[in-house]
C-alpha cells in the first residue's frame, strides 16, 4: 500500500467519482489513477469502487470504511507536516476561511489586516459561500476555518468556538413613516414589505422566529445573502430592510435611517469552527485570538482537546453565556 494510493482514492471520492478531474487535481494522468486504484484493491483483496465498464459508479461498504481511514490517515499526515512547518519556519504557510459575504464585508476586516501585517508570508485564502457549504469545506479539510452564524451545529467533526453575540436594526428611508419612531415593535415591521436576508444566512432563523411566536408573518417582498443589496433596494423604496446592526455605516448610509431592534429580536451568535484533531499553527491561534480576544490558546486548547462533541458543545456554551452583544 502506497501513500499516493490512499490520496488518489480520497480525491476521487471528493470529485464525485470523477476520475479525470481527480486526476486534473492532483496533476497526474487519468490512466496512472486507475491503475494505482487496481493494484490499491488487488492487494486489499476488495473492490474500493463498484464500476460499469470503466465508469466508477458507486463507493462499496468495504470502500467507504477504507475512505474513512484513508482521509483520518491523511490529515495527519497534515498534521505532521504542520508540526515541522511550525518548527522550521513560524511565519510562513496558508490560511484558509471560509465565511459568508456579512462576516467577509463587516466582521473580518480588521483582523484580516492585522494578521497580513504580522503574517505577509502566510498565503490567505477567503472563500464566500452558504453557511451550510462553509461547514462541509472546514468539515471536509478544505478550509482551516469555518466562520458563520448559521449551520455549524450540523457537523459533529467540527470544533465550535462562540466569537460574539449580534443583533439586528430596521432601515428605512427618511420619508418613511417608521422614520419617525423612536421605538418600534414587530407589528410595525409586519404592516409594511420587508426586505431580508435569504433564509439561513445571517442569523435569518432567529428572525423568523420572532415574528412565528407573536402570529405574525411579514410580507418579505426580496430576500439577499449581501447586506448592500438589501440597503439598495430600500432605497428604490421596495421596503424596510433588516439587516445586521453591524452592516449600518454612518457614513456610508446616511441616506437611510437605522431604527434600534434589538429588542425585538434574540441575538445571534457568530462561531468559528475547525475540524477536531487539526493541528493549530501559531498564527491560527493568534487569528482567532484577533478576532475573538476572549479566545486564547488555552481557551482554544481545553475545548478543542475534548473527543465527545456533546461535551466540547457543553463548554462553548457555557462560554457563549459570559459574551454580551456588540
Amino acid at each position: 500500500m502506497k501513500l499516493r494510493q490512499l490520496v488518489y482514492i480520497n480525491e476521487i471520492a471528493r470529485r464525485g467519482l470523477n476520475v479525470t478531474a481527480a486526476a486534473k487535481a492532483l496533476y497526474t494522468s487519468q490512466p496512472g489513477i486507475s491503475k494505482q486504484i487496481r493494484l490499491l484493491e488487488d492487494e486489499l483483496g476488495v473492490d474500493i469502487f463498484q464500476r460499469n465498464g470503466k465508469h466508477l459508479v458507486k463507493i462499496t461498504p468495504a470502500g467507504e470504511r477504507i475512505l474513512e481511514y484513508a482521509a483520518q490517515l491523511l490529515r495527519e499526515i497534515q498534521n505532521i507536516e504542520g508540526v515541522a512547518a511550525e518548527y522550521l519556519d513560524t511565519d510562513s504557510g496558508e490560511l484558509s476561511i471560509a465565511t459568508t459575504h456579512t462576516q467577509a464585508r463587516y466582521a473580518l476586516p480588521p483582523t484580516i489586516e492585522k494578521f497580513r501585517r504580522k503574517y505577509p508570508k502566510v498565503r490567505l485564502q477567503i472563500h464566500q459561500g452558504s453557511p451550510p457549504q462553509i461547514a462541509a469545506m472546514a468539515a471536509d479539510g478544505n478550509a482551516d476555518f469555518a466562520i458563520a452564524t448559521e449551520a455549524l451545529e450540523h457537523f459533529s467533526q467540527l470544533v465550535m468556538l462562540p466569537c460574539y453575540l449580534w443583533n439586528r436594526c430596521v432601515l428605512v428611508k427618511p420619508d418613511h413613516p417608521l422614520a419617525q419612531k423612536n421605538r418600534i415593535d414587530l407589528h410595525d415591521i409586519a404592516a409594511y414589505p420587508v426586505i431580508t436576508y435569504t433564509f439561513g444566512f445571517t442569523g435569518r432563523s432567529r428572525l423568523d422566529q420572532a415574528f412565528s411566536s407573536r402570529g405574525l408573518k411579514p410580507e418579505v417582498v426580496l430576500t439577499a445573502v449581501d447586506a448592500d443589496v438589501i440597503k439598495t433596494y430600500v432605497r428604490l423604496g421596495l421596503g424596510i430592510g433588516i439587516v445586521a446592526d453591524m452592516a449600518y455605516d454612518k457614513k456610508e448610509d446616511s441616506d437611510l435611517v437605522r431604527l434600534d431592534a434589538s429588542h425585538l429580536f434574540s441575538p445571534s451568535t457568530t462561531h468559528i469552527g475547525f475540524r477536531y484533531g487539526t493541528f493549530l499553527r501559531g498564527y491560527m491561534y493568534d487569528f482567532i485570538t484577533w478576532f475573538a480576544p476572549h479566545l486564547t490558546r488555552t481557551v482554544v486548547d481545553e475545548i478543542g482537546q475534548i473527543t465527545d462533541a456533546d461535551i466540547r458543545r457543553e463548554h462553548a456554551a457555557q462560554l457563549k453565556k459570559k459574551l454580551t452583544p456588540v
